[in-house]
């Protein structure tokens, strides 16, 4: 298996490292949903990411406190490829960002900010998107080297709140999670944030469980449009 260092040097040195990081952030952008697998199960994880990619959701976040998480994510990187861009959530430690990267996870999203997790993803090469609330704690990320800020948990202070935070923090890409539904994730967009992660209401464990894939593809379909209808497309 490769390790992290190695899969740097493949891939061409610095130069091609700042560039595919810049694809994947744009990538993360234009779709504007991170689909978030937390304790999928691991058999269904093509079929539900299969789903997604025909809703038009074709970012996926693989949480890693999810049985089996590496095994997840290098199955999905193999089976897709290109056609989706497959990263890691709930990266608590360095380790874990080791872990995650070596297993083939293209972004790493974590729900609090460590300088050190971070620092490793800049050193690295890799998209790196650290969780924050308040004003200081979304400066503080976007101070240590944040590409795009998780503001969690968003379920009870709904929408106004992104745009209260754009206000005076216009510069920081604010990406929205906990409580994202089909019902506000325009309201979302429209506020400013340049996407969201969507977890249960997109991909619920129950309707992977119960292979309801028709379900899941009718949500992501949703949610895209959603995000269509908040950027005015």
């Amino acid at each position: 298996m490769a390790t992290v260092a190695e899969s740097t040097e493949r891939a061409g040195g610095a130069q091609a490292t700042t560039d595919q990081k810049a694809a994947n952030l744009e990538r993360v952008r234009r779709t504007g949903v991170v689909a978030i697998m937390r304790h999928t199960e691991a058999s269904l994880a093509i079929e539900a990411a299969d789903a997604l990619l025909r809703g038009g959701v074709d970012v996926v976040e693989v949480t890693m406190n999810t049985a089996g998480a590496t095994g997840m994510i290098r199955q999905l990187t193999a089976h897709f490829g290109e056609r989706m861009l497959i990263g890691a959530g709930t990266v608590l430690s360095t380790g874990a960002v080791r872990q995650a990267l070596d297993a083939g996870a293209c972004f790493v999203v974590a729900p609090n900010t460590d300088p050190k997790v971070i620092a490793l993803c800049n050193q690295l090469g890799v998209p790196v998107v650290p969780g924050a609330f308040t004003p200081t704690e979304v400066v503080t990320a976007w101070g240590l080297g944040a590409d795009l800020v998780k503001v969690f948990p968003v379920s009870s202070v709904g929408s106004r709140y992104i745009r209260d935070l754009r206000g005076p923090l216009p510069e920081i890409p604010l990406v929205p999670t906990g409580g994202i539904s089909t019902e506000n994730v325009s309201d979302f967009v429209k506020a400013g944030a340049v996407a969201v992660g969507a977890g249960s209401d997109l991909v619920d464990k129950s309707i992977v469980d119960r292979r309801e894939f028709a379900e899941l593809e009718r949500r992501a379909k949703a949610f895209s449009e959603g995000v269509r209808r908040g950027r005015g497309q």
